[in-house]
């Protein structure tokens, strides 16, 4: 079965959008290793200047960037002041400030940041908390993106979207504004406890960016392959991310039950040391289990107990067709059908080409693999060809509703875009 009769591709496409900015804290580049503890630093100069305006001077310029920020970013001077609070060594030498001073130095120590300015990709989509409203046969969902911006760092925002019966795909139009969350932990331990954060309810969810928070996220939150998970009529949302500090990467676990309050723990254990982890949407024979990839090519079964730890592991697939020749990885939770659990897999072939397949584990064994594609179900077309980079489509996980798979998937590490396969379709194509 050829792709032009296997998927139904939508025509709606996720492209980055520079417009869309977030303030960070600014630091000026780093002082000299030999400075005294007596000796002012830069920050300490720039303080010094704002502290030698006029104060009629400093109270026009602070109307002058209010005037010209206001409408990019909600309240403006409580950020200002929250992060001189932050500033307190370089501002400690000094006198006493006012609170235009105060605001005026905040400022002067932020900076926007375009956080999907260079690219939007490697989707991963789920089932939305509230289905008020929703029409019977249709579906409310929340899709996760890779965000990428100056620098190539990497943080996660959000989409919200509608499957009708049909199947054809809905994106509700994105907030015009963006914010980071409040952090509720001292970010101090370098073995990385867990971290709390949380948004303001009335923000629309895509205006709700979770940038890097801790030292080993500092280059980016990568790949964030969420999952509805049911627990004794409980359901929570996990996401398995790569967080990546610039030099070393580890696997963290992020965690919400209504995308407004969140929390971030690292993974620990043997099996924990990779990227790419899927968690199953439930426990499989009272553990928790996850589809891993530990040593750069093949596929392990992973178990836990307490979901933070993850050690050992059995290998239950490998590279076996030419199109994934290099390495193989999954491409999200492992989605349950009537049939086994559906798990999603990427190849890397010749001249670094990616391409998404799937494979068929057994319902109760998930270690035996039934099925699984003997050729890609997406790989990239002559028009999805170019890009950040070339010749690879991605996803970070797919949705069942109904009798069809949606297949978010991202497009040369570039921007992101849609299909849906009829779950029967796709299970032809599977070979024993």
């Amino acid at each position: 079965m050829s792709q032009s009769t296997f998927l139904n591709r939508q025509a709606l496409f996720l492209r980055p959008d520079p417009s869309r900015v977030v303030v960070r804290p600014f630091k000026p580049a780093t002082e000299p290793r030999d400075l005294n503890p007596t000796d002012k630093t830069r920050a300490n100069h720039i303080v010094d200047r704002v502290l030698a305006l006029d104060p009629e001077v400093a109270d026009s310029m602070l109307k002058d960037i209010l005037e010209n920020f206001e409408g990019r970013h909600r309240n403006l001077l409580t950020t200002f002041e929250n992060r001189a609070g932050e500033m307190e060594e370089a501002l400690i030498p000094h006198v006493e400030f006012t609170k235009v001073q105060r605001q005026l130095v905040g400022a002067y120590f932020l900076h926007e940041y375009s956080f999907e300015a260079s690219a939007l990709f490697n989707p991963s989509i789920v089932v939305h908390p509230d289905q008020s409203g929703v029409q019977e046969g249709s579906r409310r969902f929340i899709l996760s993106l890779r965000a990428v911006g100056e620098g190539h760092v990497s943080s996660l925002t959000f989409r919200t979207g509608l499957i009708a019966a049909d199947g054809s795909v809905e994106i509700e139009p994105t907030a015009r504004l963006a914010s980071t969350p409040t952090v509720h932990t001292r970010i101090s331990d370098p073995l990385g406890e867990p971290v709390e954060l949380s948004f303001s309810a009335q923000q629309h969810i895509s205006e709700r960016v979770i940038f890097p928070i801790t030292p080993a996220q500092s280059n980016g939150i990568e790949d964030a392959r969420f999952v509805a998970f049911e627990d004794g009529g409980k359901r929570t949302f996990y996401a398995t991310y790569t967080a990546y500090s610039g030099k070393a990467i580890r696997s963290e676990l992020l965690e919400t039950d209504d995308f407004i309050s969140f929390r971030m723990t690292p993974l620990h254990g043997s099996a924990a040391r990779n990227k790419g982890m899927g968690l199953f949407p439930r426990k499989i024979g009272d553990r928790y289990a996850m589809i891993g990839r530990q040593d750069n090519e093949n596929l392990y079964l992973i178990y836990s107990d307490d979901l933070y730890t993850w050690d050992g592991g059995q290998m239950i697939m490998g590279p076996k067709f030419s199109w994934e020749f290099v390495q193989m990885g999954n491409c999200g939770s492992p989605i349950e059908l009537d049939e086994g659990w559906l798990l999603l897999t990427h190849g890397v072939g010749p001249v670094r080409k990616y391409a998404i397949g799937a494979a068929l584990l057994d319902k109760n064994d998930p270690s035996r693999v039934v099925a699984r594609s003997r050729e890609p179900l997406v790989r990239p077309e002559p028009s999805e060809r170019e890009g950040y980079v070339p010749n690879v489509v991605y996803t970070c996980g797919a949705m069942r509703h109904n009798d069809q798979i949606v297949l978010p998937y991202a497009v040369c590490d570039t921007f992101s875009n849609f299909s849906t396969i009829r779950i029967a379709d796709l299970l032809r194509t599977l070979d024993g």
